[in-house]
């Protein structure tokens, strides 16, 4: 008692605008005591008005009353303060809108600091203690401050519920469970938290294992984010190099046009002056000769005019001037056209080497990997045209239908030498180079078709283990015809239905390579996981060569990139 007369002592000292101990007290007609600063504020508050009230009774004044500071108050609370009257509860210890208030607290309501789930009620700090101190009460159990404390009343029966329905899944009191649910499995409250709190503690220790997992992935990304940023500076580095390479060869070659024109102009120009000096010597001679003509002509004495005309006449060997012809501005253009060839050329090399640069980049593809698609429609949204590289053809196949054809013949065909190309193997690459995800179909007729892809500097004129696809680690190769895979010269039995037509999906960057069988339905025939170092091209192979004749080989074997939309 003594304990909460000093708490009335408290509220009745305390100002209720800052909830502070009285300061320069002052009394309202009403009766009520504010600090003068605090009463001072919020009666500015209402100038204009006319009409003052008193916060608490919100009784009105007109005129704004004057005031004077309340002496004995300020004495009395001065008073209290020595024999430890402490200021009222700050602003923060009672209960707003949001929090749990005390459910013992009379007038303003503190917070709740605990809630008590047999007493069902909530205590502030103050009414708490007796929890503490009386040991009946000890014995409850107390948690953090709840609002839900009365959705543990049975509305049915108003007694708290302490029993959990597992066939209902939900709680309920004692008399729930004789009676609505008396033929159900029902468990204490407690021992279904028991149950669940162990399966609750399973999922934890899952989703920290997801925590760990996810945290590892992080820092994966987190690498590869500056492994991307390291490879983009040392490729932009290194092209700028192979650029500054390119322009100072094409500055190079114009200072060798350059001096080359230069050097001819002056040769030509030279002979032109050479030329000119010598006809401009035999115009001064025959204006000469023409000076002595002129002279004898008019000599008188016919004698000396007989006896001078034999040396006066006779005129030397003039040059032959039928050989100058004059081009006006015609001079060089040759030279001109040579260079604008050169230019339409490199033009035409940077256009199309440009494409493969520009996909090249677009296909960068991160740690991040796509799953492989499931369905038929699913691949072909990877779906590329695939061309044969004419270059690279063994001589005793045929290309046809814009590339993407190749037929074993019985005659070599009419293709020039060049060093990519399959002396001993019947085998083709591709034009096109492979490196990020792609799919592409083969269709196919004969008994010994490989479909395959390649690194590009794979072996061209060795034996058919040094440069056949599927012999050597340079080249993934599957023998359609008879289910068999091939890598590094090691045979590997593919099941699965042979079928005419094979599908081969590609994700470079995962390592996939995937061969199915395409009918109505794809099934997959074999699936290889590594690491490509290098782009790939497609390759079709049909045997290799046995000294002379055909070998490993039948005449009219094809295969043919089908067209996909």
């Amino acid at each position: 008692m003594e304990q909460k007369g000093v708490q009335l002592d408290r509220e009745t000292f305390s100002c209720c605008i800052c909830l502070d101990l009285l300061k320069d007290p002052v009394t309202l007609p009403c009766g009520h005591n504010y600090c003068m600063e605090c009463i001072k504020v919020h009666w500015d508050g209402q100038d204009g008005t006319g009409v003052y009230s008193c916060p608490q009774c919100m009784k009105k004044f007109s005129p704004r009353p004057l005031l004077d500071k309340n002496t004995m108050l300020a004495a009395l609370v001065e008073e209290l303060k020595k024999t430890g009257l402490q200021a009222a509860p700050a602003d923060h210890c009672y209960a707003g809108p949001e929090d749990v208030a005390c459910d013992v607290c009379t007038g303003r309501k503190l917070k709740a600091v605990k809630s008590c789930l047999v007493c069902l009620v909530s205590y502030c700090e103050k009414h708490l203690q007796r929890h503490y101190d009386v040991a009946p009460l000890k014995k409850h159990k107390l948690v953090n401050p709840s609002k839900k404390l009365q959705e543990n009343i049975c509305s049915l029966h108003d007694e708290v519920m302490k029993m959990f329905c597992r066939t209902d899944r939900q709680i309920i009191c004692s008399l729930c469970s004789v009676e609505e649910h008396k033929d159900h499995d029902t468990v204490s409250a407690a021992a279904e938290r028991t149950e669940r709190q162990r399966e609750l503690e399973g999922s934890r220790g899952n989703v920290q294992q997801k925590i760990q997992d996810r945290q590892k992935d992080v820092k994966l990304l987190q690498q590869e984010v500056e492994d991307i940023n390291q490879s983009a500076e040392k490729t932009l580095e290194g092209n700028e190099k192979l650029f500054t390479q390119v322009m100072r060869l094409l500055k190079k070659r114009s200072r060798d046009v350059k001096q080359e024109v230069r050097s001819q102009q002056e040769t030509q120009v030279s002979r032109v002056k050479e030329l000119q000096e010598k006809l401009e010597q035999e115009i001064a001679e025959l204006k000469r000769k023409d000076a002595e003509l002129e002279q004898l002509s008019h000599t008188e004495d016919h004698n000396e005019f007989l006896h001078n005309y034999p040396s006066v006449s006779a005129l030397s060997e003039p040059t032959d001037s039928s050989s100058i012809h004059i081009r006006p501005l015609t001079y060089f253009q040759d030279v001109t056209a040579a260079v604008s060839e050169v230019r339409d050329k490199l033009q035409q090399v940077l256009d199309e080497e440009w494409k493969k640069i520009s996909v090249s980049v677009k296909e960068v593809d991160v740690l991040l990997s796509q799953p492989e698609p499931k369905t038929r429609a699913g691949f072909l949204r990877y779906s590329q045209e695939i061309t044969l590289d004419p270059n690279t053809v063994n001589r005793q196949m045929l290309l046809s239908d814009g590339n993407r054809k190749v037929t074993v013949m019985d005659q070599n065909q009419s293709y020039s030498d060049h060093p990519d190309r399959f002396s001993r193997c019947y085998q083709v690459l591709s034009r096109e180079s492979l490196t990020g995800r792609c799919y592409f179909e083969v269709e196919m007729r004969g008994r010994r078709v490989h479909v395959a892809v390649a690194y590009k500097n794979i072996n061209r004129t060795g034996s058919g283990k040094e440069s056949g696809f599927g012999r050597n680690n340079k080249s993934w190769s599957l023998n359609c015809s008879k289910n068999r895979f091939w890598f590094n010269n090691i045979e590997t039995p593919v099941s699965g239905p042979p079928s005419s037509r094979v599908g081969v999906y590609l994700d470079h960057s995962a390592g996939t390579l995937s061969f199915y069988s395409v009918s109505e339905t794809m099934t997959l025939l074999h699936r290889v996981q590594t690491t490509f170092t290098q782009p790939l091209h497609v390759g079709l192979g049909f045997g290799f060569r046995l000294g002379f004749g055909l070998g490993f080989v039948s005449v009219g074997d094809s295969a043919e990139f089908c067209k996909l939309k």
